[in-house]
């Protein structure tokens, strides 16, 4: 008997597209679910990988010419109205309102060093989001697929030991098939939780950092504009 089972067991295709199209269709809906995100998580890690290369580059190379001794309305020329990199756009956003704080005599409107910061601090707010957009998709895949895989197992589970009562069977050819495709489940969410648990620590750590960057050099422009105040 036990011989008859294992051969009818070594004869089911174990496949995984042949476990997936096995499958009861909230099974076939949680593995679709669990696949999709772990490629959508997948395009994210790419991307800011890619993105936060460029705003490294970008940031190094305005800061050489930031500090080269060029003068600063000559950068900002330079820059244009659609600066690139992060640190560019805090620049130009300080210089803005630098040119906007000084009557047509040349003296400062009052309150100049207060707008100024507060300028500069809404574009570090927009460069932040930029770079952190996506992460929290990150982190709730990596909070939520393992239990999401452990609700298709469970289920997968239930439909097994129904098709058990049914055929009042339990010999390894009609248990195995059922649990190897709820096994699956589970299998996929850990796939697509892991990577994105790993990965959102790393990119939130770089992000910090950038961002960091991007603090130091505002405070120390701002700097440099107090002291122009001052003299």
């Amino acid at each position: 008997m036990e011989t008859e089972a294992l051969a009818a067991a070594q004869e089911i295709d174990f496949s995984m597209l042949a476990l997936f199209l096995r499958a009861t269709f909230v099974v076939k809906l949680v593995m679709l679910i669990l696949v999709a995100a772990s490629a959508w998580s997948w395009a994210i890690i790419i991307q800011k990988f890619i993105n936060y290369r460029i705003a490294r580059r970008d940031s190094d190379l305005f800061d050489r010419a930031f500090w080269s001794g060029e003068p600063l309305d000559e950068l900002y020329d330079q820059l244009g109205p659609n600066p690139r990199g992060g640190a560019e756009k805090i620049f130009s956003a300080g210089m803005v309102e630098w040119k906007r704080s000084h009557r047509a005599d040349g003296a400062l409107i009052p309150g100049g060093q207060a707008r100024i910061d507060r300028k500069m601090d809404v574009a570090i707010n927009k460069e932040s989001e930029s770079l952190n957009n996506g992460l929290t998709f990150l982190a709730t895949v990596g909070a939520i697929a393992p239990f999401v895989g452990l609700f298709g197992t469970v289920w997968g589970i239930k439909n097994a030991f129904e098709q058990i009562a049914i055929q009042q069977n339990t010999n390894l050819a009609v248990v195995a098939p059922g649990i190897a495709e709820a096994l699956v489940a589970t299998a996929l969410g850990l796939l697509a939780a892991i990577p994105a648990v790993i990965f959102y620590n790393k990119l939130s750590a770089d992000a910090d950092r950038i961002i960091g960057g991007y603090d130091s050099f505002a405070d120390e422009f701002a700097t440099i504009l107090s002291r122009q105040l001052d003299s």
